[in-house]
């Protein structure tokens, strides 16, 4: 897997600051830029966040660049709406291999590990008869298996990504979307470290919304955890 933020808003902190500032002064537009120093940011940013006022996280965007993922977890990864989301097409795309995805619980058994690879390779054969006979790629990729590494650009402002880190950093997410969230929560952190100062699942910030499905892991524990 490789996860990468390839841009995001300028000075986002600045930005969430000054756009939250509008509201809560008389003054116009020149004004609210001016005089906010870095310090005055920290404080802003971190008031908004303890009143819950979250719209102003709205104006700074975060994209990344991300692949060697399964197909799983990019259609888990789309759920999330309120993100813009460029995928690699599998549509315009053939495929001379099928590099797939394999969780440990199948890699770790030799047995199930073997049964899998032969179906892999079974439906890279049955793909490769399909193109061959002149069936088009955007047909012959229902045999496409699930496990088949993806590549995709996602881009979500801060208070969707806020959300996506309570969803999937959280113990309870499935393994590989949780991996990706991490990896993307460690780096927006140094970007916007006031924005993402209690980034992660709720246990972290709050309280395990999670209800009678939680890990039941002590918080201490979680904390100790987290995503650095």
């Amino acid at each position: 897997m490789r996860v990468e933020l390839i841009a995001f808003t300028p000075q986002p902190e600045w930005v969430v600051a000054a756009a939250a500032r509008l509201c809560y002064s008389a003054v116009g537009i020149p004004e609210i830029t001016k005089s906010l120093t870095e310090v005055q940011v920290g404080k802003f940013v971190e008031k908004l966040m303890k009143i819950g006022h979250h719209s102003p996280f709205e104006h700074v965007s975060f994209s990344f660049g991300i692949e060697g993922i399964s197909r799983v977890t990019s259609h888990q990864l789309v759920r999330h709406r309120i993100a813009s989301y460029s995928q690699q097409s599998q549509r315009y795309v053939s495929y001379q291999e099928l590099p797939c995805i394999i969780p440990s619980t199948i890699s770790q058994e030799p047995e199930l590990a073997e049964i899998f690879n032969k179906t892999i390779d079974n439906l890279k054969k049955l793909y490769a008869t399909l193109l061959e006979r002149g069936v088009p790629a955007e047909d012959a990729r229902y045999v496409l298996p699930n496990a088949m590494e993806t590549k995709i650009v996602v881009t979500m402002n801060a208070r969707e990504l806020l959300h996506f880190f309570t969803l999937r950093c959280c113990r309870r997410a499935q393994w590989e979307i949780r991996a990706m969230a991490d990896e993307m929560l460690r780096q927006v952190k140094p970007i916007a470290p006031h924005i993402f100062a209690q980034a992660g699942p709720s246990c972290v910030s709050d309280r395990c919304q999670e209800g009678e499905m939680s890990c039941g892991k002590p918080r201490k524990e979680l904390l100790e955890g987290r995503v650095k």
